[in-house]
């Protein structure tokens, strides 16, 4: 096995899309609980637009390559991985980074064996998208059956699978928003979700909707990707003791207007932000199990969709960040190392 690998990088160290390149660097070498991947295929996630530009806080542990969810084969350990896993097993899993790339090294806690009955390109598009969804309904929203739960930015792949999560595990309701007909119809028909909200320019208030749907209760759990051009609004549309999750920014990162904080105190609402990237292995570990457990039997007997957009030759991967930015996908973009 070669000393070196190919790998995508970004010229300068952060950039626009033309910056991404492939390059030969160092392959990696596990130690301790790791285990060498060679990858088959790895997962897009906005967040590697974020490193891109160089607007992401990388945890330091991690590689400068992009990418944090891939699908691939064990090739080599450490000196004390797990015991279920051995050489030539099919996997995927979640890294700190480093995932555009032909081989990772990878703790095992953060590996999942993969089933016969999904896709390679399946998998590379679950251990993101699934875990980060599993996090903020379960262990940061504290999401109790009966409870009603609205997802922003609706068709994005964190949020199809969450409202998938919520509808199997006795939602009261499952709300989405989204800024276009289209995707407000792939949330209620393909997802079943309760209702969705159109959010795009034009349109009455999200916030307004929902109020309309719920009879003025609101929603018990929302979960949110857009950031302050949603603070507001969400306050008017949680319900009273209702919890706001809050996981990125995909508007602007900085708050303005309002009518003030009062609808803190007078619902008392619980307002949360969180990541998962910046989590230790022990955290993310439990997260891997709870996906085992609860998640991982539904994709198999087909309850669980893991929808895949497109899958790109990772040769074009300016191709496949450029779809992603146009915000215009309802699944996962996923690209392919041949080998």
């Amino acid at each position: 096995m070669s000393d070196t690998m190919k790998a995508v990088d970004i010229k300068g160290g952060k950039g626009p899309i033309s910056s991404l390149h492939i390059t030969t660097i160092p392959r990696p070498v596990p130690t301790g609980s790791q285990a060498l991947v060679r990858i088959r295929y790895f997962g897009l996630n906005r967040m590697d637009i974020l490193q891109r530009e160089g607007q992401y806080p990388v945890p330091p542990q991690a590689p400068s390559t992009l990418g944090v969810e891939f699908s691939g084969e064990i090739v080599g350990f450490g000196g004390s991985p797990e015991g279920s896993f051995k050489l030539g097993d099919a996997v995927f899993g979640l890294a700190y980074g480093g995932a555009y790339a032909e081989y990772i090294a990878v703790s095992t806690h953060m590996l999942v064996h993969k089933p016969a009955q999904l896709s390679w390109e399946q998998c590379a598009g679950i251990p993101e998208t699934w875990i980060t969804a599993l996090q903020a309904l379960y262990l940061v929203g504290e999401y109790k059956p009966g409870r009603s739960v609205l997802w922003h930015a609706g068709a994005s792949s964190v949020s199809i699978a969450g409202q998938q999560l919520a509808r199997a595990d006795g939602a009261k309701a499952v709300y989405a928003t989204a800024r276009s007909e289209d995707k407000v119809r792939f949330c209620e028909e393909e997802l079943g979700t309760t209702k969705a909200f159109n959010a795009g320019k034009g349109q009455e208030p999200w916030d307004e909707q929902v109020l309309k749907e719920t009879n003025g209760e609101g929603v018990d759990l929302i979960i949110d990707f857009v950031g302050p051009d949603y603070f507001w609004q969400n306050l008017n549309a949680a319900a009273r003791d209702g919890h706001i999750v809050s996981l990125g920014f995909l508007g602007s990162s900085k708050l303005e207007g309002g009518e003030g904080l009062g609808a803190f105190v007078r619902k008392r609402i619980r307002f949360e932000g969180s990541a998962l990237r910046s989590r230790d292995e022990e955290y993310q570990g439990k997260l891997r199990d709870q996906l085992v457990d609860h998640a991982l039997p539904k994709f198999i007997d087909g309850s669980f969709k893991v929808l895949v957009e497109k899958v790109f030759p990772w040769e074009e991967i300016q191709e496949a960040h450029a779809l992603m930015e146009s915000n215009k996908t309802k699944g996962k973009l996923i690209c392919k190392i041949d080998w």
